[in-house]
């Protein structure tokens, strides 16, 4: 690679980059107004060519991965340094820096955009393969976002010492939990064309197995 060309990717690095500052408060505006739509939207660029995907928006993998980290910059904002950091109890131990626990966010997040979108294949008429998958996970990621930012936002608001702002913490989880579980039950029902009842109950297999995971692992974080 001659100076040229590093130069020039480069210039497509930075871009991209700062492009991310202005689509990501847009992806996460039509996440908010329109999640289903955005949903559906985040399946149909898959079929695009590639450099025709996601133009008007961030990628959903890379929409949560930004949303995770805006959860933990306001988390360093607040308090300099997480509990997990500096705890020496059981896994935490593996936690030492802001780098792992960000991973460790990551995949918490992200096992709840895996465990659902395998509910919805496994749920569809096609088999579970990578490629069946990765549509329904791609949606997962975006669905997965306001609701990482609102109960990553609770709960730093609810260790605050003022009353107003853990009101303020314990409205913000009511409303991702609220707003969660809606969007699931409905594009469970859209997608597999059935009834709320089996939405629901395809919804709330997927949500409890995550909150499973998220749970055992908090439990040997003790």
């Amino acid at each position: 690679m001659n100076i040229f060309q590093f130069l020039n990717s480069l210039d497509e690095l930075l871009y991209e980059l700062m492009s991310w500052f202005v689509f990501f408060p847009v992806t996460m505006w039509r996440l908010l107004r329109h999640p289903i739509a955005t949903m559906r939207y985040a399946e149909e660029q898959l079929r695009l060519d590639e450099n025709r995907q996601y133009r008007g928006t961030v990628s959903p993998p890379i929409m949560l991965i930004l949303t995770v980290a805006v959860t933990q910059c306001i988390d360093l904002a607040v308090d300099n340094t997480n509990p997990i950091v500096t705890s020496h109890q059981g896994l935490a131990e593996l936690i030492s820096d802001n780098t792992s626990l960000f991973l460790l966010r990551l995949v918490l997040f992200g096992s709840f955009a895996i465990l659902l979108a395998t509910r919805k294949v496994q749920r569809s008429a096609v088999d579970l393969d990578r490629d069946s998958l990765k549509p329904a996970f791609y949606a997962q990621c975006y669905a997965i976002a306001p609701f990482a930012l609102l109960v990553s936002s609770g709960t730093i608001a609810l260790g605050h010492a003022l009353l107003p702002v853990q009101v303020l913490g314990l409205t913000a989880l009511v409303a991702a939990f609220l707003f969660y579980g809606a969007v699931q039950v409905r594009w469970f029902q859209q997608a597999l064309d059935q009834s709320v009842f089996r939405s629901i109950v395809d919804a709330a297999i997927g949500m409890i197995g995550s909150f499973a995971i998220t749970l055992g692992l908090a439990l040997l974080f003790q």
